[in-house]
């Protein structure tokens, strides 16, 4: 993929002229203590590093309030931000243990570019440290760095968001922030209360309408990388490993005013809540929660488990309501799964699938090992199972899989074929790879897009779509932006013509076991001490959605794969009829377009192929439905 010089690619200013617009001249009081507790480990550290104040200089006011007056809603439930947000993948995106283990590989593997890597990788999932460091005069950020540092462990804390100044105008990615140097915390309330921040962190609160932007986040989630060819070089070619901002920006969601925020940070709009605890501050609304909750139940069991391994402050609790509005997500907000169509003849039931994406960047989004597919199963009266695609295993690999990857279908008719919607990259050579440093091209990308995604305009640059194949239902229910996905099941029954049940269900993984064994072939203390959590840890992928429909008994009638179209076929020619009026399109195999035209009530429509093959035909009625006949194989 060749990227365009777009505004809101990456400058031609590195490292070097991200950190913002003045030198530093505040130091704020070291404070470098442990708050008082039940533990140490229950307690947020205290302290500054010079450039920002860890999350424990917040918590005293915006923490949990003994006197239950600051940060509860209406019926006097804690909501408060700090705890919220410990348990969160942001508050330990430092501490994750398989990020470590990745950054680790690719170092191990690519000695020679450590300080890139760990510096590029630093910027988002430590930013208070590496930006921190920048700030002193340093060109790079190391992840021994980070250790050292409690503040930058803090990962994506309180001041990482607030003290961020309005994006330029041209909106950075890849982990290019820009922080106000001076100490002011930027809030979405106009007017605030100054005096007790200022006397007890020494920041000053301000108003900050980019708070509430999703340009806010554009900085580090949308993420470009360069290539390392065979020799190991950089070579130049820039990959786009994730564009979620983009994602969004190419969607229904940017234009009608959804931001980013206003799923991860829901508001409480009606709430008038007190933001401080301790002073007779004015309640203010709307409330912002903070749980942060994206879709990585795996993860923040992993995290929860071994906590106190990991150095993590959030207790169960905590971490049980993060986990809790995550699935809330994946099952309430995320996808929606309907069955269009079914119908039968002696040796084959049919089931159009719809998916559609209802939220508003791709489905799944962000890190590519990310994946969503589609299990069905079709079971007899007694529970026995006829037809099964997309299965897991206790490992959770998915069966049927195929290796490298599993391509893009738009008809599935055997138990070894399965729908996974993914990213998969592919290296200089075209070879897959999870190597981020690797990666040059996407090999495959039909994850669900948003809903109003286009394919023209600058934007598709970052966003494209990569089906292999040509699948006019993709996006297109029944016109481009549909955010849907259609998968026609043709289902060998092998004899079997009585009641069928159907049962669709849609899972999500956020790390797939091949992942995680390409990861455990390279050794390092961060990749042992991931794979010693991994084994007690759950890997069961999240349902997110399910549906179920009844196959009538095949009765003897020779039915055809649509109500509203006859057709016959003898040696190489079909003739088509409709009942309804439409239009029909017929391809080859490949994607090819052969013929199209015009459907006409009760008129007949002949076509003769030259040549053996198998060929598709697809008929849209004017009330834009569309009908995909059973693929026609021509001999």
């Amino acid at each position: 993929m060749k990227l365009r010089p777009l505004s809101f690619l990456i400058p031609t200013a590195l490292i070097s002229g991200a950190f913002g617009l003045q030198s530093l001249t505040h130091r704020a009081p070291d404070k470098s203590c442990l708050r008082s507790g039940s533990s140490s480990l229950d307690s947020l550290y205290e302290g500054n590093n010079g450039t920002f104040a860890s999350a424990g200089a917040c918590d005293h006011c915006h923490g949990f309030d003994p006197a239950g007056l600051a940060s509860v809603d209406l019926e006097g439930g804690d909501i408060n931000v700090v705890d919220d947000w410990r348990a969160s993948m942001m508050a330990n995106s430092a501490k994750d243990p398989y990020w470590r283990a990745k950054v680790s590989e690719e170092v191990a593997l690519f000695p020679q570019h450590q300080q890139e890597i760990e510096s590029t990788c630093t910027r988002c999932h430590a930013p208070m440290g590496h930006y921190d460091a920048l700030a002193e005069g340093a060109s790079h950020y190391s992840i021994a760095e980070m250790l050292a540092d409690p503040v930058a462990l803090d990962g994506v804390s309180c001041l990482a968001c607030h003290q961020q100044l309005p994006q330029p105008e041209t909106a950075q990615h890849t982990g290019h922030l820009f922080f106000d140097s001076t100490p002011h915390a930027y809030g979405p309330y106009v007017g605030p209360l100054v005096t007790p921040m200022a006397l007890y962190s020494g920041y000053t609160p301000e108003f900050g309408a980019h708070i509430s932007d999703s340009k806010l986040c554009a900085g580090c989630h949308s993420l470009v990388t360069e290539t390392i060819d065979d020799a190991g070089n950089l070579n130049g070619n820039m990959f786009v490993e994730q564009a979620t901002w983009h994602e969004w920006l190419n969607s229904d969601y940017a234009q009608n005013g959804t931001s980013c925020q206003s799923c991860h940070l829901p508001q409480l709009p009606k709430q008038n809540v007190v933001i401080a605890a301790g002073y007779d501050t004015p309640p203010r609304t709307p409330f912002g929660l903070h749980i942060l909750a994206g879709g990585n139940t795996t993860m923040l069991k992993l995290m929860r488990d071994h906590k106190e391994a990991l150095g993590i402050s959030a207790d169960h609790e905590d971490f049980e309501a993060t986990l809790d509005q995550t699935i809330e997500n994946l099952t309430q907000r995320s996808v929606q799964v309907q069955v269009l169509e079914t119908s039968r003849t002696a040796d084959t039931v049919y089931i159009d699938v719809l998916l559609r994406n209802i939220t508003g960047h791709k489905l799944p989004s962000g890190y590519p090992a990310r994946r969503v597919s589609v299990h069905l199963t079709c079971e007899d009266p007694n529970g026995n199972i006829v037809f099964q695609s997309g299965g897991f295993d206790a490992q959770g690999n998915i069966a049927g899989e195929s290796a490298p990857f599993e391509p893009h279908h738009q008809e599935i008719s055997s138990s070894d074929q399965v729908q996974i919607y993914e990213m998969v990259m592919g290296d200089v050579n075209g070879q897959k790879t999870n190597l981020l440093n690797r990666a040059a091209t996407h090999l495959k990308d039909n994850r669900l897009v948003p809903q109003g995604f286009g394919y023209e305009g600058a934007l598709y640059d970052t966003t494209e779509v990569v089906l292999g194949i040509a699948d006019e239902d993709f996006n297109h229910t029944p016109e481009e932006g549909s955010g849907t996905d259609v998968i026609h099941y043709a289902i060998p029954t092998n004899g079997y013509n009585e009641v069928l049940t159907t049962n669709i269900e849609v899972y999500y993984q956020a790390i797939p076991p091949h992942w995680t064994n390409s990861l455990f072939e390279t050794s390092t203390p961060e990749i042992e001490a991931f794979e010693g959590m991994m084994q007690t840890a759950d890997m069961s992928p999240q349902l997110m959605r399910t549906t179920n429909t009844t196959i009538p008994a095949y009765v003897g009638l020779e039915e055809t794969r649509t109500s509203r179209v006859w057709y016959s076929l003898q040696d190489r020619r079909i003739v088509l009829r409709a009942y309804q009026p439409g239009t029909y399109r017929i391809y080859t195999a490949g994607g090819q377009e052969l013929w199209r035209g015009a459907l006409l009530p009760d008129q007949n429509v002949e076509h003769v192929f030259h040549a053996a093959g198998q060929y598709f035909v697809v008929c849209t009625f004017r009330d834009g439905s569309r009908e995909v006949l059973r693929p026609l194989v021509m001999q």
